[in-house]
């Protein structure tokens, strides 16, 4: 996506920066967790810095100028809640991403607080904002040891159970098996694996009637998956939600004419625009193939993130990680 470009003050001289509608924070760390006080300095500045995960020499400097949304990405996002109402008098909206997975027996997610703590918190940010505004993410499935279909349906089940009615929308999706992932996994343990697409399908069916036994309904979606679960009910998932950008910014020009204009849509459901009151939405481009994604500006950086989950594709090493985050101060323009 190639947004406008404006001039913009810094402490080293005007500097070009991007000026995009739609902040994502982040596909590639945690910072509602770890960089909530980074984030709100950079907030305050009106820009950050961005590098190129593959390219270092790629530097590019991020206005939020012209920003109307922050799409938040976190497993644990206590940190940031202090700041959100400030977030909203800035004049920025947001909604959550917010993964609720159990891997606690498996030792796959160690840096993370207890899944109770965890569910708490998704519920109490709930209320604080909003279920519309708090999306729950189950990813990545994986397969294999003491991992079965019906105990990852199993322990889907018991968390859905604590949380449904403080949310209106479930997204799952299964682990990518990059040679990262399988050497670290293995090193848990070597049966782990990705599903079969036959178990994807059977996962989908067992999703489907776990959904029907919860307190509440959840819309149901995958991410970035490229098998079509459509018999089941499932739809492709735009995390970057075109018709939730709408809901939240309903006189944004610029969503209007990217995504379809709808008047003023009510106040029931966020999640409740139809698809057929919305233009084909432009797909991020930056993305991989399976993404619904519409266009966001990505402010996240690899190997800042603690808690150190093995099937994680954004840090190298806890070591790396570790190495990282003592040169990071929370006034540094890049994180």
């Amino acid at each position: 996506m190639k947004w406008p470009e404006i001039v913009i003050e810094t402490p080293h001289g005007r500097q070009t920066a991007i000026a995009p509608l739609v902040i994502s924070a982040s596909r590639a760390t945690d910072i509602p967790a770890f960089h909530a006080d980074w984030f709100m300095h950079r907030l305050r500045a009106g820009y950050c810095v961005w590098q190129n995960p593959f390219n270092a020499r790629q530097r590019q400097y991020v206005s939020f100028e012209r920003a109307k949304v922050v799409v938040f990405w976190s497993k644990h996002p206590a940190a940031l809640m202090p700041y959100l109402s400030e977030i909203k008098g800035r004049g920025y909206e947001f909604y959550f991403q917010y993964t609720l997975n159990d891997y606690e027996q498996a030792g796959l997610e160690p840096g993370l607080p207890r899944l109770s703590r965890r569910m708490e918190q998704f519920r109490r940010l709930s209320e604080q904002v909003g279920k519309q505004r708090v999306i729950w993410r189950f990813d990545p499935v994986i397969l294999g040891g003491g991992l079965t279909i019906d105990d990852t349906l199993d322990r889907l089940y018991a968390i859905g159970r604590e949380i449904a009615p403080y949310t209106e929308k479930l997204v799952f999706s299964f682990v990518d098996w990059y040679k990262k992932t399988e050497r670290e996994l293995g090193k848990i343990d070597a049966r782990l694996r990705a599903p079969s697409e036959e178990e994807m399908r059977q996962i989908a069916q067992g999703i489907v009637e776990v959904e029907r036994a919860l307190p509440s309904r959840l819309k149901l979606a995958t991410c970035a998956e490229s098998i079509d679960l459509h018999r089941f009910g499932i739809e492709h998932n735009q995390c970057i939600d075109s018709s939730l950008l709408l809901r939240l910014c309903p006189d944004c020009v610029e969503f209007q004419k990217a995504y379809g204009k709808s008047a003023h849509m009510g106040q029931g459901s966020l999640l409740a625009l139809s698809s057929a009151t919305l233009t084909k939405a432009a797909k991020d481009s930056g993305q991989r193939t399976p993404c619904g994604c519409v266009p966001s500006k990505d402010i996240g950086t690899y190997n800042t993130c603690r808690h150190f989950c093995t099937y994680c594709y954004a840090n190298q090493s806890q070591n790396a990680v570790l190495a990282k985050l003592r040169t990071l101060r929370k006034d540094s323009e890049q994180l």
